[in-house]
């Protein structure tokens, strides 16, 4: 009972995105106030729940101040993508290599940072295509590693990423303002053969 249903929602997805026209373009310097909102209402839709308004607003200064935000387009060691839908934004993708990583841990390694949705786009099987697109670009790479941290607590998203193989390796701190979560950090070899 439990495939028919998931059958069925996935065929139905199917349907909704049919007509849609998706793109995964690069994010380019001069959208970065684009990027700015995007990144600080994705954070906020996912997050706010659990952190104090306050807290939310000094991680955005820390982390998506348009100065930060302009530096990390500007890094050959990042890569930033929209996700289009029907020519509307509705996500953005960041990954790292080499010293742009957040932790140093794993050699010769591709960091999956950042997936978001806005709130409008999820549950259409969008974060899949981005993840799947962030897989893609990991394994044109050169690297041996593609790795991301995910929030402890998040149990869906730890489930989604074994069924690509991912195994946690450790942990670290994440830091919401003075509020401190813990981050599992996942990985799983690139360039398998077989």
């Amino acid at each position: 009972m439990r495939e028919a249903v998931a059958a069925l929602a996935a065929y139905l997805t199917q349907l909704e995105m049919r007509g849609n026209e998706m793109q995964i373009d690069p994010i380019r310097l001069e959208e970065v106030s684009v990027l700015q909102e995007l990144a600080k209402q994705t954070f906020a839709e996912t997050f706010a729940h659990d952190n104090d308004p306050k807290e939310l607003e000094a991680f955005f200064e820390e982390s998506y101040s348009l100065e930060v935000l302009t530096s990390e387009l500007s890094d050959p060691n990042c890569q930033h993508y929209f996700l289009r839908v029907d020519k509307q934004i509705a996500g953005y993708l960041k990954l790292n290599q080499g010293p742009a990583q957040t932790e140093q841990e794993l050699e010769n390694a591709f960091e999956i940072q950042r997936i978001y949705l806005l709130q409008a786009f999820q549950g259409r099987g969008l974060g899949k295509v981005l993840f799947e697109f962030a897989l893609e670009k990991a394994e044109q790479s050169s690297c041996d590693w593609v790795w991301l941290g995910v929030w402890e607590h998040n149990y869906k998203a730890q489930q989604f990423y074994a069924k690509y193989g991912f195994e946690k390796f450790g942990q670290h701190e994440f830091a919401v303002g003075d509020k401190i979560d813990v981050d599992w950090l996942l990985k799983r070899p690139l360039h398998q053969k077989g």
